[in-house]
């Protein structure tokens, strides 16, 4: 039987998932393995029916929770809808980030220029869109120079964290989307990836992985954490992207 997840913490109301990177959140096909609400559906049984509350992209890795019912999820979405949840991600960019530590602000809207029918872009009329990073660790690899970064987004737009670290011209290793050439994305979404473009992004999947949330609900601090998967820590220098949050 194929491993469905790893458990970071379970209760009578909640499943928190450290999500596998190339696994999507909701299914797109009928294998009960093909996305993680259909997995959690298996691991949970007929009798309850989980709620997804917060979603990640299908190459980030990291940090999911699902409602075990209807109160539970009702709740945490609001605590989600109004930003009271706080979100830490580690990174692992292109090149060395000259500054320790900094904020982008830059605003986020749909890429009207792209052959890629989801892609957003910093744009004047986007939406405002903010997040600050911190660098954890800059290195030296056989195919460059990276550094692992701290990543807090402080709004939830989407894609926000992949855009943003491009912005400032430090993408994200393995990103088929914002690491420079979006016909990889193409090619990857029709099953045809070259070997010279799995070369160009070094790693199989993205490098951003969900590492911390942390809110106040029912009245008690709730604060999880989960390692990256070993490909992602093997690549930084087995440094430890999930410490807590400073």
């Amino acid at each position: 039987m194929e491993k469905l997840f790893d458990i970071v913490h379970e209760d009578s109301n909640l499943l928190v998932i450290s999500k596998p990177a190339n696994l999507v959140c909701h299914p797109t096909k009928g294998d009960v393995y093909s996305s993680l609400i259909s997995r959690a559906r298996l691991y949970l049984g007929p009798d309850i029916q989980p709620q997804l509350i917060n979603r990640l992209d299908r190459e980030t890795s990291g940090l999911t929770l699902v409602a075990k019912n209807p109160e539970t999820a009702r709740e945490l979405r609001i605590l989600w809808e109004k930003r009271e949840v706080r979100k830490r991600y580690a990174a692992i960019v292109h090149g060395h980030v000259e500054a320790d530590q900094g904020t982008v602000e830059a605003p986020l809207g749909k890429d009207d220029a792209s052959p890629c029918a989801i892609k957003d872009c910093v744009r004047p009329d986007g939406a405002l869109s903010t997040t600050s990073f911190s660098v954890i660790r800059r290195f030296t690899h056989a195919r460059g120079p990276f550094s692992l970064l701290n990543v807090e987004p402080l709004t939830g737009r989407k894609h926000q964290i992949r855009i943003h670290l491009a912005h400032i011209g430090h993408p994200i290793v393995g990103d088929k989307i914002y690491g420079g050439d979006e016909l990889i994305y193409l090619s990857f979404v029709k099953g045809k990836l070259t070997e010279e473009q799995k070369q160009r992004l070094i790693l199989p999947n993205q490098a951003l992985h969900a590492a911390e949330v942390s809110f106040t609900w029912r009245n008690d601090l709730t604060v999880f954490r989960a390692q990256p998967e070993p490909w992602f820590q093997e690549f930084a220098g087995q440094m430890n992207p999930a410490a807590p949050l400073p």
